[in-house]
């Protein structure tokens, strides 16, 4: 009984419903924006005094009344990220501080813990965290209070930016693609740009989580598809402001080649060397541990040193035990194991010098073509085949069914028989990729002028 309750108060539909009455209910009451400042780590932003009676001050008021208070206009001063799972995967985190590095001005991170997301001492005084745990996870009671919060927040937001990733069309947790696609629809409901970045999609969306997106898309959310196969997928389903753009992380600013050094340093000066990442979600860490013993002794064979690299390290796909499984299992003084997760510029330092990367993992692999470094990436959730189509790499993917050790080995080969030619052709197609990426970010500056002139057009 306490089970189906608590699975009826975490169902989405309702959680929309009353998310919808919440929303009708604070349009109805006083505002009161210094409850801004009640959540720990949210400061509030600097007003700018304009006189109501003014023309310019009637006509913002009158056409976006969110941003109107008691006779005043408040300026929008921040934008809203609703950030990914995070919690120990590389990925997530890439993608969060690659938003950094391309989003100026103040940013208000919405994350489900304090210890999910962190954030680089270079952004720290104009970001700030606020955990929200019922926002996007949370059953009915916690929902409520996280919501409430996030209303608020929306009051002096300059736009929303919803991190899409492979999490919107419910291939893991129905549940929160659901909510993602119903906070971006709540969020365009009171005036604000909102856009859901770089995303993919599988073309077999569950039911809850594409309607969901489809309502969210027709009331304006633009949606960011990361692949053209994604693209494809998005509008055969029927879904509205379709963008083609690549995975943001391709628009990262930041590379440390001197961290990457030093964990290369017990390997010898000038060594060529493959990086092999084994993700957790796949499989059983018995069967992949004779796969990789099969891939990494190929790699061997051809001058390589192998550094094992694990990218994702949590309950349910940790990398970091596989890979430790992997190091003890071949027992080889000359396997390289880096013991712990790297920050995403360091994972682009060690992709810098890699002759090749063999990887589970998809950003591992994005930051891998960021240098055109070919990476042999093993293909789940139908995301890989649209990032390879970007660079016309499609015989880079491999379906990880038993023996796709073999697969890995005879793509191995041919990349290595004329790797600079391979080379050439992903760095021929890079300069595309990266304008594609940096679409994620010039969206929101076209909306938001594009509402300012609106806002004006009455003066």
């Amino acid at each position: 009984m306490k089970k189906h309750l608590k699975a009826i108060l975490g169902y989405p539909p309702l959680l929309f419903l009353c998310d919808r009455l919440l929303l009708s209910i604070q349009r109805k009451s006083p505002r009161n924006d210094t409850l801004l400042l009640e959540h720990p780590g949210c400061r509030a932003p600097a007003r700018r005094q304009t006189s109501a009676s003014s023309v310019a001050g009637v006509a913002q008021a009158r056409y976006t009344p969110r941003l109107a208070v008691a006779g005043e206009t408040w300026t929008p001063a921040y934008t809203l990220l609703i950030a990914p799972p995070g919690g120990g995967n590389i990925g997530d985190q890439a993608m969060v501080e690659c938003f950094l590095e391309n989003t100026p001005g103040q940013i208000i991170i919405i994350c489900r813990t304090p210890i999910d997301i962190s954030i680089p001492a270079e952004h720290n005084q104009r970001t700030h965290l606020v955990a929200l745990p019922g926002l996007i996870y949370g059953h009915l009671p916690n929902h409520l209070s996280s919501m409430q919060h996030f209303l608020r927040l929306l009051r002096r937001a300059e736009s929303v930016a919803i991190t899409g990733a492979d999490i919107m069309d419910g291939a893991y947790n129905w549940h929160a693609s659901s909510n993602r696609a119903n906070l971006a629809w709540l969020a365009a409901q009171t005036g604000v740009p909102v856009r859901i970045l770089g995303f993919s999609w599988n073309g077999h969306a569950h039911p809850h989580a594409l309607h969901a997106l489809k309502r969210a898309s027709a009331a304006g959310v633009q949606l960011c598809l990361r692949d053209p196969l994604s693209a494809e997928r998005a509008r055969a389903d029927g879904l509205a402001n379709v963008s083609e753009v690549a995975d943001m992380v391709f628009a990262a600013r930041t590379v440390d080649l001197d961290a990457a050094s030093r964990l290369l340093g017990s390997l010898p000066a000038g060594s060529r060397y493959a990086l092999v990442n084994a993700s957790g979600l796949l499989g059983s860490g018995h069967q992949q541990v004779e796969e990789y013993r099969q891939v990494i002794r190929e790699l061997q064979r051809h001058g390589l040193h192998v550094v094992l690299l694990p990218h994702v390290s949590r309950p349910g796909g940790d990398d970091l035990l596989l890979c430790r499984q992997i190091h003890q299992a071949l027992d080889d003084p000359a396997l390289l194991l880096i013991d712990h997760l790297p920050c995403p510029a360091t994972i682009r330092g060690l992709t810098a010098g890699a002759t090749l990367v063999v990887t589970g993992r998809m950003h591992l692999a994005i930051m891998s073509l960021y240098h055109a470094v070919p990476a042999i990436t093993l293909a789940t959730q139908g995301k890989v085949e649209g990032l390879m189509r970007l660079f016309g790499a499609e015989c880079l993917c491999v379906d990880p069914q038993p023996g796709f050790g073999q697969s890995v080995i005879a793509i191995t080969r041919q990349v290595l028989s004329h790797p600079e030619d391979l080379r050439q052709h992903l760095r021929s197609k890079l300069p595309e990729v990266r304008a594609m990426a940096r679409r994620n970010f010039t969206a929101n500056a076209r909306a938001a002028t594009e509402r300012e002139e609106m806002a004006y057009a009455y003066d």
